[in-house]
């Protein structure tokens, strides 16, 4: 007889060869007994036929899953809720823990860590299997998406008319954006027989080269309702499509292979309708803005002509050929007042001098009677000096009065001559200057008369 063990030595060893033996294991079962206490945590038995596993899934152990345990999907934009509030008696699930025995008790349980809905696990697997199938064609590449048309006109939408996304949809589209034509091609979006339908769809609604881009869309729903957009068919159809398919399917968490097949996606079919026109409000400001900007830009451009126009003014008013003429006249003015200054002193000396000597002999004419005679030589002669100064003077005066006629540049234009200039204003000083077919402008007396250039002769 071999050793005898107490019923706890027992129990203990049962207990270490049974954690031992499962210390993490897969157990797949229907849920019953579900009970939820105000503790939060979660008691439930997984049940096969007669069989069943106490399991327990504590409330710091229900947490969100961040990525699929069964296939290693990672759920970057956001994860996945927890089951541990959506299980219900009758559902058919994997759960992932330890085996727990209570010795106390004789009883073993599950302590669960993880538990997924086993239809929704099967679901993944096909899921994964086709997606590393089609990205190896190159069906999810990057570089065959193409942009999205900018504020689109003409816009084809395929969904089923009678579900909320298409009205969410219309509705959006009608607040946004500077107005659009839709068309709305209806295909079922759940069941077996969508995913031919959809495909049609995507088809008929670019044969006829009509829409910018494509639209497909539905509500959310369960991994089972939206898995027409994970059919093979429907995920070539998208990439096939003619013209750029934007996706909004399901809510944000969702994601089809139709998703990653097309050009863009949206978190939701509302959303949509937001990646393809903005706010009317948002294009308002825009306006405004361009049109300040605008206005900012004429301004500038304005000032910068005004200030070059006035440089070249004032660049023109200093080259022109009238200015000059306009200065030489001033300084003739100026030499013709000088000379007549001059002219009047002269004379003026002259007379003066005339009323001194005068004035002298009428003095000297009382103690002279009796040299009446050679006084009156004398007067005469004075008299005939005086004429002849008066003479010079005059003789000067016009001397001068002819040098200054000579120097004045427009005198010659009285007596037939001509100034002629070439179009930029200089003097034509050589048949050299000017070419046959210029434009020449030529002064006169009482004008200027433009004339073009028919020949050029020189004279030998």
């Amino acid at each position: 007889m071999g050793d005898i063990l107490t019923v706890r030595q027992l129990s203990e060893q049962i207990r270490r060869t049974v954690e031992g033996k499962f210390p993490y294991v897969w157990v797949q079962g229907e849920v019953t007994n579900l009970s939820r206490p105000a503790s939060g945590h979660v008691y439930f038995s997984l049940k096969e036929g007669e069989c069943l596993l106490n399991c327990v899934w504590f409330r710091g152990r229900q947490r969100e899953q961040r990525f699929d345990h069964l296939t290693g999907e990672v759920f970057e934009e956001a994860p996945r809720p927890c089951l541990a509030a959506l299980l219900q008696t009758g559902q058919s699930v994997i759960c992932a823990g330890s085996v727990n025995v209570y010795a106390s008790r004789s009883q073993y349980q599950m302590i669960v860590d993880l538990a997924i809905d086993a239809g929704e696990g099967l679901w993944h697997q096909q899921f994964e299997a086709l997606k590393r199938k089609l990205a190896s064609e190159g069906l999810f590449d990057r570089e065959r998406k193409r942009p999205l048309p900018p504020n689109p006109g003409r816009v084809a939408v395929v969904t089923s008319l009678k579900g909320a996304a298409v009205r969410d949809f219309i509705r959006i589209a009608g607040e946004r954006g500077t107005g659009a034509e839709i068309r709305i091609f209806n295909t079922p979006v759940q069941g077996e027989d969508a995913p031919p339908l959809i495909a049609a769809a995507l088809r008929r609604a670019a044969e006829d080269g009509w829409p910018e881009m494509v639209v497909l869309i539905r509500g959310g729903g369960s991994i089972q309702d939206l898995w027409a957009f994970n059919d093979e068919q429907v995920v070539r159809a998208v990439r096939a499509c003619p013209v750029p398919v934007l996706t909004g399917i399901g809510h944000e968490i969702d994601t089809s292979l139709s998703d990653l097949a097309a050009d863009a996606s949206a978190a939701t079919p509302s959303h949509t309708a937001q990646m393809l026109w903005e706010e009317r409000s948002q294009m308002k400001r825009q306006l405004v803005q361009a049109e300040q900007a605008l206005f900012q830009s004429m301004d500038g451009i304005f000032s910068l002509f005004e200030s070059r126009t006035e440089t070249l003014s004032r660049t023109l008013r200093l080259l022109s050929p009238a200015a000059r003429l306009q200065e030489k006249a001033n300084a003739l003015s100026h030499s013709v007042r000088l000379m007549n200054v001059a002219m009047q002193s002269t004379v003026s000396l002259n007379a003066r001098a005339l009323e001194k000597l005068a004035a002298a002999l009428s003095r000297k004419a009382s103690l002279a009677e009796s040299r009446a005679p050679a006084l009156q030589s004398l007067v005469h002669r004075l008299q005939i000096a005086g004429g002849n100064c008066l003479s010079l003077a005059e003789r000067s005066a016009d001397q001068l009065g002819a040098r200054l006629f000579a120097l004045d540049p427009f005198a010659p234009l009285k007596r037939g001559y001509a100034f002629a200039r070439t179009g930029s204003g200089a003097f034509l000083h050589s048949v050299t200057q000017a070419q046959p077919g210029d434009r020449i402008a030529v002064q006169l007396a009482d004008g200027t008369v433009t004339a073009r250039v028919e020949s050029v002769e020189a004279h030998p």
